[in-house]
């Protein structure tokens, strides 16, 4: 009887160390209302931009540690105060169309403390030739 009381407490120690250990690994977790918006046909030097909005739908708080866009032409803001889990937060992106033609993808990186630490987010136009 020992044995089995012995037995089923390691198994129960054990069972609540895996749960507590998933939760640990689980951390931090970006989830975006979208990932990307396509602004269609744009004029030459046209500016436009989106608010990305984000959750934490991890079990600690989201830290974003730095944006980075692809080129000068975009431009990112971000939160610089930790995100707690399950709060909300938006990330707004601006791109500059000044001195561009044809299909863009201006993609923004996010590196955060997150499950996956770099997600990224992008602006898609095409920019059309301004007319005189």
């Amino acid at each position: 009887m020992k044995k089995l009381i012995l037995i089923l407490s390691i198994f129960t120690f054990a069972l609540v160390l895996g749960v507590q250990a998933q939760e640990t690994a689980k951390g931090a977790v970006i989830s975006f209302k979208e990932k990307s918006v396509d602004f269609g046909d744009i004029t030459q030097g046209d500016k436009v931009s989106h608010t990305f909005e984000l959750t934490n739908s991890g079990s600690t708080p989201l830290i974003i540690s730095n944006v980075a866009a692809t080129c000068g032409c975009t431009v990112p803001k971000w939160p610089k105060d930790p995100i707690a889990p399950g709060a909300k937060a938006e990330i707004e992106v601006s791109f500059n169309s000044a001195g561009k033609m044809g299909k863009q993808n201006s993609v923004v990186r996010i590196y955060s403390n997150a499950s996956e630490p770099i997600e990224k987010v992008s602006l898609i136009s095409n920019v059309l030739p301004k007319t005189r």
